[in-house]
């Protein structure tokens, strides 16, 4: 199979099952910027330290970086066409617990923080910028098109996640937060 099929040069893609949109529609700009965030999630996950200290985290953030590309695929399937694995409150559940699993061991926050600190945790906190993006982006979808309310509330929830993802990596690597001034 060859990874280029020409079907795009004219400025149009297809969407799952087959109907072709523009490259600038709102509905690629949102799973473009999905995909962006879940490849910020790779390149941070990849300047943690290879032992088994970190397994269980990257793990979580496999599941996680699935869900976003079932995001993907939600977004690029047209209007009232079905989809195979929906995003589900119980995903976002699973996240709501990661989040409060990770603060319980963190430093209450009383001040703003500045993104930074260990490479990874300044990359988590570019990819929760990017989510954030991706988060208005659905939105601008859903005000013209259905779409499955839940995975709005997945990126909401993964923007925090991913604050809490890299402040606890900080914790762990003994890199102090930057508080605002």
């Amino acid at each position: 199979m060859k990874i280029y099929t020409k079907t795009g040069d004219k400025g149009e893609t297809g969407l799952v099952h087959g109907h072709r949109v523009a490259k600038n529609s709102p509905r690629v700009e949102a799973y473009g910027t999905v995909d962006e965030a879940n490849s910020m999630i790779g390149l941070a996950l990849s300047a943690l330290p290879q032992n088994v200290e970190w397994n269980s985290f990257q793990q979580i953030f496999q599941l996680i970086q699935t869900k976003l590309f079932h995001i993907g695929t939600e977004l690029a399937t047209a209007e009232g066409k079905a989809v195979k694995q929906p995003i589900t409150l119980e995903d976002v559940q699973f996240l709501e617990q990661q989040i409060d699993q990770i603060e319980v061991s963190l430093p209450e926050l009383k001040n703003f923080i500045l993104p930074g600190g260990h490479t990874a945790a300044a990359t988590f906190h570019v990819a929760r910028t990017v989510v954030r993006r991706a988060e208005r982006c659905v939105v601008a979808v859903m005000q013209v098109e259905a779409l499955n309310p839940i995975s709005l509330q997945y990126l909401n929830r993964l923007s925090d996640f991913l604050f809490v993802a890299a402040r606890y990596v900080n914790q762990q690597m003994a890199v102090s937060e930057q508080i605002l001034q």
